[in-house]
């Protein structure tokens, strides 16, 4: 069995810990029986000298959460780059969930699998591609595309979700809420009809951005690269997509200035681990 699984960017400005959408980044997976007994873990590429090579995996977790791991080799292939919110906790699991049960909706997988995955926004969007929304157990894609093309600048800068997340306030000032609302109605209008200024409208948070620090987020948006409408923290940091008419003018800038950043001309992918 081979399986994929694209890169996510979550919450998308203010489609807070419920808007995520798919990129073409992948991390793959091949399943095939190994020796009786046993739980056998190949890794290639990203994470190659770090990731578990035994049941610890998060893959082979997420399969264990549905069937039973023994007597299987698991053979990843990962390019999502760590801890840089570019989903790939969230694309490993999607990868062990479709390969015990590539029948499965998304629903039910996301649902078994929040032990690991306390944020079903990304893993949703792994699973099923596109542009989702993810809300009480549910999961929903509501586009194949955004109007704009996703430029992902990473810095070489890691950052785990939990300590970022420990920055966010219980609360926030009311007018806060109600601007991050009406952006978070903006970008469900703006992906759903392909209206290229709505989503550009909706590309402005209060709910969580202003907490987490991003000296490449604030640079940018004080000065747009060439070809460049607006830019967002990919899920909470440490990468920034920014989003472009001409994607090639704004990664030939922002490499530039950015040179100890990764920068990948990316577009967004409507298929997930479950295809």
């Amino acid at each position: 069995m081979r399986l994929r699984a694209p890169a996510s960017s979550a919450n998308i400005g203010a489609g807070f810990d419920c808007a995520a959408v798919a990129l073409d980044l992948w991390n793959e997976l091949d399943v095939t029986d190994g020796a009786p007994g046993t739980v056998e873990v190949e890794i290639e590429g990203v994470g190659e000298d770090e990731l578990p090579r035994n049941e610890k995996n998060l893959t082979v977790r997420a399969y264990a959460l549905l069937e039973d791991p023994a007597g299987k080799r698991f053979h990843c292939r990962n390019r999502i780059p760590l801890e840089r919110g570019l989903g790939s906790s969230a694309a490993a699991i999607a990868l062990g969930l479709a390969a015990a049960r590539p029948n499965g909706s998304a629903d039910d997988l996301v649902e078994v699998a929040l032990s690991l995955e306390g944020h079903a926004d990304n893993l949703a969007c792994a699973l099923v591609g596109g542009v989702t929304l993810t809300w009480e157990g549910h999961v929903v894609k509501i586009a194949e595309t955004l109007p704009l093309e996703p430029v992902a600048i990473i810095p070489r800068t890691r950052l785990k979700t939990a300590l970022s997340r420990h920055g966010l306030p219980a609360e926030v000032p009311h007018a806060d809420a109600a601007v991050s609302v009406g952006r978070a109605a903006l970008l469900g209008a703006a992906a759903a009809s392909g209206d290229r200024e709505l989503f550009v409208a909706a590309l402005h948070d209060r709910l969580h951005e202003p907490y987490r620090p991003s000296p490449v987020l604030d640079e940018i948006r004080s000065n747009l690269p060439p070809g460049a409408r607006g830019a967002t923290l990919s899920g909470s940091g440490t990468s920034v997509i920014v989003w472009a008419e001409d994607a090639t003018a704004c990664a030939a800038a922002l490499r530039e200035r950015f040179p100890k950043c990764e920068v990948h001309e990316l577009s967004v992918v409507a298929t997930g681990a479950l295809g």
